[in-house]
């Protein structure tokens, strides 16, 4: 080979290996600002189930946020990821998992995916996710980052979260992740005897709170949980 062509040779190969190495050092500093946010924000903040914990430290938050957003991935707060809607706070995500105490193989229903953050971690927790977004560019827009990313096992639908989705009815547990004026009665229906239900409830500008439904029978039981503040369910 001449030495022209070998110089070539070694410039294409510098080329190809510096992309490689600046991806592997940011995907080594996304894992450590995660597990930085874990332990001083969510684990210093009471929450203690070891599959919560691994799911939070394990799903790519930041890859689930506009470009424009991502510096704001490690922080906890909310974050915007557009038409009004918020991804919500890694600590609010965290303890509504191990509040709604999802087990291994149980159906979960999410109602408002927004950007599929709360339906990976709840997959990387072993639950069979089916999720509906009713903003179609959201919905759209998630099924293929959550595939991407992979979860292409959660099941995504495009509709209104209000009445839930009949026809992967009973779940196990149901998780609503906008504020709902009240708790919707077709998701009390499509909630399993002994399912859990978690839902932010109150006025867009008033007083909200997080609920824990729970079904035994004909029998629902509402747990008052925490005051909170979430954008609102919204509805066609």
């Amino acid at each position: 080979m001449r030495a022209g062509t070998t110089r070539i040779a070694v410039a294409i190969m510098l080329i190809a290996v510096v992309p490689l190495a600046m991806a592997a050092a940011s995907s080594g500093d996304e894992t450590r600002q995660r597990e930085r946010l874990v332990r001083t924000t969510i684990e210093a903040r009471g929450v203690t189930d070891p599959r919560v914990l691994k799911a939070m430290r394990t799903v790519p938050r930041h890859l689930l946020i506009p470009e424009r957003y991502r510096r704001e991935a490690h922080g906890d707060h909310p974050v915007p990821i557009g038409h009004g809607q918020t991804i919500s706070q890694p600590y609010i995500v965290a303890f509504m998992s191990e509040i709604l105490g999802v087990k291994e193989g149980d159906r979960v229903l999410e109602i408002g995916t927004g950007s599929g953050y709360q339906a990976a971690v709840l997959a990387e927790m072993g639950a069979k996710v089916f999720t509906i977004e009713i903003v179609p560019e959201l919905a759209r827009r998630a099924a293929v980052d959550l595939r991407e990313i992979g979860y292409p096992d959660i099941e995504t639908r495009e509709g209104d979260g209000y009445f839930g989705w009949p026809e992967k009815a009973p779940f196990d547990a149901i998780i609503v992740t906008a504020a709902a004026d009240r708790i919707p009665p077709p998701l009390i229906e499509q909630l399993a005897d002994g399912g859990r239900m978690i839902i932010p409830v109150g006025p867009p500008l008033g007083d909200q709170f997080l609920l824990l439904v729970t079904k035994q029978g004909d029998r629902v039981r509402t747990k008052q949980i925490l005051p909170v503040r979430f954008v609102p369910l919204t509805r066609r």
